[in-house]
């Protein structure tokens, strides 16, 4: 089955990341999937939240928001409403807890960093490609710092789903809002499951089907992960 971009069910969209997209963060990277575009921004400071001091180890948090336009009809600035949605605040969450994954908290000291995900535009798959374009700034910022070290492996996330009764890799809007069922995966470099999101929007699934879609979605992030190397080198 071919894909309305031509691609077949088990390719991802075509990847990029461009490091130092920003000049003033410690580590930055736009990413696009496709037509999707999200800048990501590390920030190193010498502090850690109130709760975390005199522990010795750091922290690790994200931040996401979305323009207005990078959809296709002008969605409200957040701001505007005076606190993020539902739906900002899971994504925020996922992108800390899965750079914390990867980070040795220890190593890093008392140092905290913010990962700010900004979506440019979307396509489908902004939480996906922020996670995935957050680890390259995430690099970036802990090599300019000298902390290499704190980083134990890569961590990546791709979204898999079944349309029309096709199982597919790295949905785009179309699909994504088309899909029987709907999953996120965030695996690790050395293959670790950080997080499984799925969701059947009409029949149920099956345990043979959500082990393929985990194939499928290791598969994507084998690839992922071999973008960010690349690109880090």
């Amino acid at each position: 089955m071919s894909r309305a971009d031509g691609r077949a069910p088990g390719d991802l969209r075509p990847i990029r990341f461009t490091r130092g997209f920003q000049p003033n963060p410690e580590g930055s990277c736009l990413v696009e999937f496709g037509a999707t575009r999200v800048v990501c921004a590390a920030s190193l400071a010498e502090d850690v939240p109130p709760w975390m001091r005199g522990t010795g180890r750091g922290w690790v948090t994200g931040e996401y928001s979305m323009l207005p336009r990078a959809t296709v009809e002008r969605t409200r600035r957040e701001v505007s409403s005076g606190r993020p949605s539902g739906r900002t605040q899971e994504i925020q969450r996922l992108i800390g807890r899965s750079l914390r994954a990867v980070t040795d908290l220890a190593a890093l000291g008392e140092r905290s960093i913010t990962l700010d995900c900004d979506a440019l535009v979307a396509d489908g798959g902004t939480r996906t490609a922020s996670i995935t374009g957050a680890y390259v700034a995430l690099a970036e910022a802990l090599r300019t710092a000298g902390l290499e070290a704190a980083l134990r492996t890569e961590v990546a996330a791709v979204s898999v789903g079944i349309v029309e009764g096709v199982p597919m890799l790295d949905l785009d809007y179309a699909e994504d809002s088309g899909a029987d069922v709907d999953f996120n995966v965030v695996m690790t470099g050395d293959g670790g499951l950080v997080e499984v999101q799925g969701t059947a929007e009409g029949r149920p699934f099956d345990r043979a089907l959500l082990d393929q879609m985990l194939d499928l979605a290791a598969t994507g992030i084998k690839q992922l992960v071999a973008a960010q190397r690349e690109a880090l080198a």
